[in-house]
Parts: structure tokens; C-alpha cells; sequence
């Protein structure tokens, strides 16, 4: 029983942030229903993928969801959708969606079946262009201010951030409209778009306003921690860490362990600078690493990892994903967040739960993504409460699917 259990909410989505808001909802306990074309939606196949051609993205991003598979291409389909985006309850109404909302799942069409309904849609742009993360990312310029120092070539980023960002913004959107409704009986139409996602984070962080100030660009700093001082280091075990000295303690704390504190201090003076402020660290941030880079060069891992712990360095080692996972116990059963899960079609392997911890709830484990369709039955008969026959001839016509009921009985 999650923090947000009794609360239903129907979802019509793909790629990343819409499927990532639903998952974080239903790890909170909601009811969370998601619609899918029989023949499987935009990423029933999407990569990563099993070895037997199972979508590993599909079962990460839908982890404890019920699924519909439902020929919304037909009229009776799209309308027995409508049935089920707007059915009764005060927990109810809810829908999230990053597809197209016009026509049978627009707001005011939805609202005209019910009127509180609350729906929050994700789209690419203001303007109605669609976009993606990988187009997002370099229209705000983050690609030409990541990289080596010196290049020339745009870096695009491997991590969907602004999916990720979206992600969680929907879910603040859904349940600030809901706490809106609870409190004055009205719905709410919430629109985003992926790209405000961006420019709104390009202005929080203040690079908006440094251009308009100095009327420069943010230029590449390699692995550079950007206006202090944080470094990655390679070392005689050919391993590769990064250090950061972001504040006065993290810089004091560096300096300790290293047992460099005097030539820096030399260094400080050679250039008139006051490295307690973090600012003159950037600044010397070449100069500083000319001193710091032979202590780790002439070092190993094993040698200092222990050192840097006990005196509260703020560091890490830079690995592969595989890397990670084998050796970092926050992404082992170590971890609460992180239990088996065994996930029909693909196997058992770790997954995580939700990453919040509630002081008055237990925490819930991790629950495999639905089948294509596995509850499609029931969600016709609960909630859009079709009589059995009309359910039948349903199924019969082709416009709802559900698996045989030997993988139903395997998947549950």
C-alpha cells in the first residue's frame, strides 16, 4: 500500500518522461492504466533489449502499471478509452499523456464526458513541433559547452535529462491539479512542453543571465567542475577519479589528505589568488591540478580510497555501467530500493522500487512491467464496467487483446 493508493490514473505514452511519470506514480501506490495498441505500442521493442528480443526499456519504464491493449485506430475503441480516462471515483479522472491531443483525448473533449477531469500533457515545443531529448538538448546549447577543452565538436549527452526532469514534472503537475480539485471541485487542463523543460532550466541556472550580463557563452571545460574546483585524475592503477572541491570544507578536506596544503598555499601566493574562494579556484583551476595530479598519478585506488573517505572528500571513481554495477553496493540488494524482480518473458534480475523513502509506510518492493494487454479484461469490467458479452464480442472484433491464459497464469 503506497503513499498515493486509491488514486487511479490513466496513461497514453511513449518514449521516456509520460511512461517514467506513470512508473513513479504507480511505485507510490497509484492505480496507474496505460493504454496499448494489440499489436504493441511505439516501445514494445525498444531498445535496450533481452537476447530473446524483449524490450528491457519497456519492462523498466512500466514496472508495476496495468496495461490495456486497445485499438484506439477504431471508433468504439477510442471511445470505450474515453470510458476509462473519465470513469467515476473522486481518485479518478487523472491522465497523463505525451501523444497526440487532438481530437478524442484533447482536454475539452475529455471534460465534456467529465468536467473535473485533470489532464497533463507533455509536448515537443510550444510551437507544436515535436521533439525529443537528442533535439531538445543541442537547440539549448548544452552540446557545444560539453567536451574536451579546445574542441570544436558538439558532445550530445548519453542521460535523456530533460525526459528525466519532464518526468518528474509531470507528476508535479498531475498532483498539484489534483490537490486544486480536492480542494475546489474543478478540473484542470496542464500543458508542458519538453523544450520549456530546457529553456527554464537554462535560465534556473543562471546561463541565461550570465549571457545577458557579459554577453559571453559558457565555453567547454573538459571534466572541469564549472565556477570551482573539481578535477578527474588518472592513476597508476589506471583507474580514473574525480575529486571536487566545490566548497571550503571539500577543498580544506582535499588539501589534507594529499598533504599538499603548503604548495598550494605557494601557488596561491605565486598568483595573488585566494583559493578560499571558489571562484579563484576555477580560475587556477589548471594550475591546481598541475600540483594534485602527480599525488594520484604515483597512486592507486586502493591506495587513498580509504584516506579520502575517512576525511570526508567528496569523490568518486568513473566506471562503465557494467563497472558499476557489479562493484557498487547502491546498485545491489544492499540498497532497499533494489530488489528481484522476475519479469515474464525476460528473467529475474535487480530493479528498482521507488527511491522514496516515507517515514509512515514501509516500503513497497519493486513489481515486474504488465504483458501487452495482460489486464484488459479486468480494467473493461471494473472500470469501464462493459457487461461481460460486450467484453466478448470486444475480444471477437479484434479491437482489445489480452495474452493466452497460460502467460497470463505464468505472469502472475
Amino acid at each position: 500500500m503506497g503513499i498515493l493508493s486509491g488514486m487511479r490514473v490513466v496513461e497514453s505514452s511513449a518514449f521516456v518522461a509520460v511512461p517514467l511519470a506513470g512508473m513513479t506514480l504507480a511505485q507510490m501506490g497509484a492505480d496507474v492504466i496505460r493504454f496499448d495498441l494489440p499489436t504493441g505500442g511505439m516501445d514494445a521493442g525498444r531498445w535496450p533489449v533481452a537476447p530473446n528480443g524483449q524490450s528491457l526499456f519497456w519492462a523498466g519504464m512500466n514496472k508495476g502499471k496495468r496495461s490495456v491493449a486497445l485499438d484506439v485506430k477504431t471508433p468504439r475503441g477510442r471511445e470505450i478509452a474515453q470510458e476509462i480516462i473519465c470513469a467515476p471515483g473522486d481518485d479518478a479522472g487523472l491522465f497523463i499523456t505525451n501523444l497526440a491531443t487532438q481530437g478524442w483525448t484533447d482536454h475539452a473533449t475529455l471534460a465534456a464526458r467529465r468536467p473535473d477531469l485533470v489532464s497533463v500533457s507533455l509536448r515537443g515545443d510550444r510551437h507544436g513541433r515535436p521533439a525529443v531529448d537528442y533535439t531538445v538538448n543541442p537547440a539549448v546549447g548544452f552540446p557545444m559547452a560539453t567536451g574536451p577543452e579546445g574542441s570544436e565538436e558538439p558532445v550530445a549527452h548519453a542521460l535523456p535529462a530533460w525526459d528525466a526532469i519532464a518526468g518528474g514534472l509531470v507528476v508535479s503537475g498531475l498532483l498539484a491539479a489534483e490537490r486544486h480539485r480536492l480542494r475546489h471541485g474543478s478540473g484542470q487542463a496542464v500543458d508542458l512542453t519538453l523544450k520549456d523543460v530546457a529553456a527554464a532550466m537554462l535560465g534556473h541556472l543562471g546561463i541565461i543571465g550570465e549571457h545577458a550580463v557579459t554577453g559571453t557563452t559558457r565555453g567547454r571545460a573538459g571534466n572541469s567542475l564549472y565556477g570551482a574546483y573539481g578535477q578527474d585524475f588518472p592513476c597508476a592503477d589506471g583507474r580514473r577519479v574525480m575529486v571536487i572541491g566545490l566548497t571550503a570544507r571539500q577543498w580544506q578536506n582535499l588539501l589534507k589528505v594529499t598533504g599538499l596544503s603548503e604548495p598550494m598555499d605557494a601557488l596561491a601566493n605565486a598568483l595573488g589568488a585566494d583559493f578560499r574562494d571558489e571562484g579563484a579556484r576555477w580560475h587556477a583551476r589548471h594550475a591546481i591540478t598541475a600540483v594534485l595530479a602527480p599525488w594520484f598519478k604515483a597512486r592507486r585506488v586502493a591506495d587513498f580510497a580509504a584516506d579520502l573517505d575517512r576525511a570526508g572528500v567528496t569523490w568518486s571513481e568513473f566506471r562503465t555501467f557494467s563497472q558499476a554495477i557489479e562493484d557498487d553496493p547502491d546498485l545491489s540488494p544492499d540498497n532497499p530500493i533494489f530488489s528481484e524482480v522476475t519479469q515474464p518473458g525476460i528473467g529475474t534480475y535487480l530493479s528498482p522500487g521507488t527511491p522514496f523513502g516515507f517515514s509512515g509506510m514501509a516500503r513497497d518492493p519493486a513489481t515486474p512491467a504488465p504483458l501487452l494487454g495482460q489486464h484488459t479484461e479486468a480494467v473493461l469490467a471494473d472500470v469501464a464496467r462493459l457487461p461481460e458479452g460486450d467484453i466478448a464480442r470486444l475480444f471477437d472484433a479484434g479491437i482489445v487483446a489480452q495474452p493466452s491464459r497460460a502467460a497470463l497464469r505464468a505472469a502472475s
